[in-house]
């Protein structure tokens, strides 16, 4: 049921959004640790909802296809404020590029996999994917102007972030070929099946 602590859990990712967007474009030093902290704790339910739903058995459909959209909207608007409001250097921009671009791909395998009642299961390394990105995206968010705010202007913060979002567009590139051949597969699959005749069609004679 949509009202079930897991699935509350993951409405809220999506209700965070336009609470984070309103921070981030507050723009003061305050605004943009607000914005990393409602982030932070949007991307800490992720964890959470999956771990209550297995632990008290309550898994539902609604939830499945709830989960993944609520983590791709969290992410897309995180990379989408920080480029719109030039939070990244350029050379950030290709990591970013790469994350959206994993993100869309397996949510149009996941579409034609469901066509086939398949499922993508999710790697450990997909949830140290996560765990990178999720991590360098509240980093960058906070940036060097937040950071300032709890005594951390020592610290390259900006450059931190960048970092982890380059170790999880790497990691984004592994994991999505091996998505990619999952897909690929299941699909050379159907594609070998004998296809019934047409409508019409006089049967092959024996």
């Amino acid at each position: 049921m949509p009202t079930d602590l897991p699935n509350l859990l993951t409405i809220s990712r999506i209700a965070a959004i336009p609470v984070l967007v309103a921070f981030a474009a507050i723009g003061a030093p305050w605004a943009d640790m607000a914005a990393c902290l409602v982030f932070s704790v949007a991307g800490v339910t992720d964890y959470f909802d999956g771990k209550i739903a297995r632990d008290r058995g309550v898994t539902s459909s609604f939830g499945r296809m709830l989960d993944p959209i609520a983590d791709k909207l969290l992410v897309g608007a995180a990379l989408m404020l920080l480029v719109g409001l030039d939070r990244l250097s350029h050379a950030a921009l290709y990591p970013a590029i790469v994350i959206m671009l994993r993100e869309i791909m397996v949510s149009g395998l996941r579409e034609y996999l469901a066509e086939l009642r398949v499922g993508l299961p999710v790697t450990r390394l997909a949830k140290w994917k996560t765990g990178f990105q999720m991590g360098a995206l509240g980093t960058l968010l906070a940036g060097d102007t937040g950071a300032s705010t709890i005594g951390l202007r020592f610290l390259p913060v900006s450059m931190i972030g960048e970092a982890g979002l380059w170790v999880a567009a790497a990691l984004t590139l592994v994991t999505g070929w091996d998505y990619l051949q999952a897909g690929l597969r299941h699909a050379g699959q159907q594609d070998a099946r004998p296809r019934p005749p047409r409508a019409g069609t006089p049967a092959a004679r024996p």
